[in-house]
């Protein structure tokens, strides 16, 4: 590691392979699985001095494992961050955020157009501990101006969003949050470093669901937190006492999904942008969501701020939920899952898996109509994806 101490001189590509590493005495030239829960110390005057925290080391897997240090490293310095922290889950993640981060009395703006989940975290559990949301366009910066109280601490958000593709201007809205004192939390999951990278633009944390586009192969559950040393800091003290901790396996794919995730978000990005295209022409498709089509009307913000534009689209068919049932029902190869960001193209109705937990008043101000489906597109071959989506839609036309 003695030769790569300046990261700054890197690009993100070699930053995926060569940060994060651990060789150990057996030369192996991959990162080693370290399944254990516990370590042995040389003597008790190390093991105090190992829990006090007066020595730097390992000393019970919960929060403490090289497996998962070596992720947190490669991610941290993928974002451009002083520190990462990795969690059992995404929404893990956005738990040991709130929890490490907030206090009873504490307010937080977010963006009405999250995944649903998200939305259930802050407005049912977070609540019953004090801590109010108010929820928001993500789009007009007037109406999280008009949010904010004294007792503001946080904006929250997703950039693109889940399932719309709505873009905020990160740079501005760091610049409001700062002004009164509130941090910006970004959800980095659709476009992850490869793509976008929020600390550079004021966030003051990216957030990652690693099971999505981290991962690449739909295989494991994991989270990220990154950001400044300080705010981990506390993050990570709260992981240390609740535990919701990330696997030495589950880090360990997460490690090598890293090392491919630039060739595959352009990949992704690329038949994403064709699919569009071609959905636009279609006569039983009403509307689509893609930050990469020209029609978008965030479509120059995405492109000043991302370097690509995604790999997660979602279009409206004519008709209600019978045919946008017909059309994912159609299909032969897309898998029909709530997942995304796999190598397997995955389609869903959004208003009746990922969202379907919200009251049909906030799906309805979210834009989560029973027409809407997405799609995160894979890496197979683009025009088997549009002959697959087709067998449902020319029955519609």
């Amino acid at each position: 590691m003695d030769q790569l101490d300046d990261l700054s001189s890197l690009h993100l590509e070699t930053l995926a392979l060569r940060t994060g590493q651990l060789r150990t005495d057996e030369g192996a030239h991959g990162e080693p699985i370290f399944t254990t829960s516990s370590y042995v110390f040389k003597s008790a005057e190390q093991a105090a001095a190992r829990f006090s925290g007066q020595e730097p080391g390992n000393i019970y897997s919960r929060f403490t494992n090289p497996t998962v240090r070596a992720f947190e490293q490669r991610l941290a310095a993928m974002e451009g961050a002083e520190r990462c922290v990795a969690t059992s889950s995404g929404m893990a993640a956005i738990l040991a955020t709130a929890m490490a981060l907030l206090q009873s009395g504490d307010e937080v703006i977010c963006s009405r157009s999250v995944f649903g989940t998200t939305n259930v975290l802050f407005e049912k559990y977070l609540k019953k501990f004090g801590v109010k949301t108010t929820f928001v366009s993500l789009t007009d910066i007037t109406q999280w101006q008009a949010a904010i109280t004294t007792n503001t601490r946080m904006f929250f958000l997703e950039t693109p969003s889940n399932p719309l593709c709505e873009v905020a201007d990160i740079a501005k809205m760091a610049e409001l949050a700062h002004k009164h004192d509130a941090l910006l939390v970004v959800d980095n999951c659709f476009c992850t470093p490869a793509l976008q990278r929020p600390l550079e633009m004021g966030a003051d944390i990216a957030l990652h669901s690693a099971t999505k586009f981290l991962d690449g192969q739909g295989r494991c559950i994991g989270g990220a937190v990154c950001g400044r040393s300080e705010l981990m800091e506390e993050v990570f003290g709260f992981l240390r006492s609740a535990g919701p901790t990330m696997s030495p396996f589950n880090a360990w794919v997460f490690l090598k999904g890293l090392e491919t995730l630039s060739l595959r978000m352009q990949a992704h990005s690329a038949s994403a942008l064709r699919l569009a295209d071609w959905l636009e022409q279609q006569p039983a498709v009403e509307k689509v969501f893609y930050t990469g089509l020209p029609t978008h009307p965030q479509h120059l913000l995405a492109r000043a701020q991302q370097s690509a534009f995604g790999g997660v689209l979602s279009f409206r068919v004519k008709g209600g939920r019978k045919e946008a049932w017909s059309v994912i029902d159609a299909t032969r190869f897309l898998s029909i899952t709530g997942n995304l960001g796999d190598a397997k193209s995955t389609i869903t109705h959004p208003a009746t898996t990922t969202h379907g937990r919200l009251s049909d008043e906030a799906k309805a101000e979210a834009g989560i109509t029973e027409n809407l489906i997405r799609v995160a597109v894979g890496l197979e071959h683009i025009d088997d994806i549009k002959a697959d989506l087709n067998r449902g839609l020319t029955k519609l036309s």
